[in-house]
């Protein structure tokens, strides 16, 4: 088992004071002959259809000495699992999770938007101080 990322229970509290509910924690995601884990697997209410959207979560904390390497890690490992996702579960849209200092510092250089304008990728933005997701990209709830 993997260890668990710095935000993991924060990511977790946010989601679910959010409206979701966490389903698998991690979430087991086979690729071939081999397993990786997802941080989290969750539902997510769609309050004007009452019906709910089922999620995968990456939780990524971006400390390392190199912010350039941990958007790259990032990078290679979300579109990796979304990939694999799309032919294990094709109806799971994952998502990176990452604080509001990080996407308001990395993800606002020119490196954080090449990655934010790439078609596929999603990402939530947590405040790990009020644990409550700030904004998705793209939003779930119309």
């Amino acid at each position: 088992m993997p260890a668990k990322d710095l935000y993991h229970d924060t990511v977790r509290t946010a989601l679910i004071k959010d409206g979701g509910t966490i389903t698998d924690d991690p979430l087991i995601l086979k690729i071939g002959e081999r397993s990786t884990f997802v941080d989290l697997g969750a539902e997510k209410l769609i309050a004007a259809e009452r019906d709910s959207v089922k999620i995968a979560v990456e939780i990524k904390s971006f400390l390392s000495p190199s912010p350039i390497n941990d958007l790259e890690n990032a990078w290679g490992q979300f579109f990796l699992y979304a990939r694999a996702l799309q032919r294990r579960d094709p109806n799971r849209r994952l998502y990176l999770a990452v604080s509001r200092n990080t996407f308001d510092t990395l993800f606002q250089e020119e490196a954080g938007k090449i990655l934010l304008e790439e078609p596929g990728f999603s990402i939530i933005v947590f405040d790990s101080n009020s644990e409550e997701i700030i904004l998705w990209i793209p939003q779930i709830n119309p």
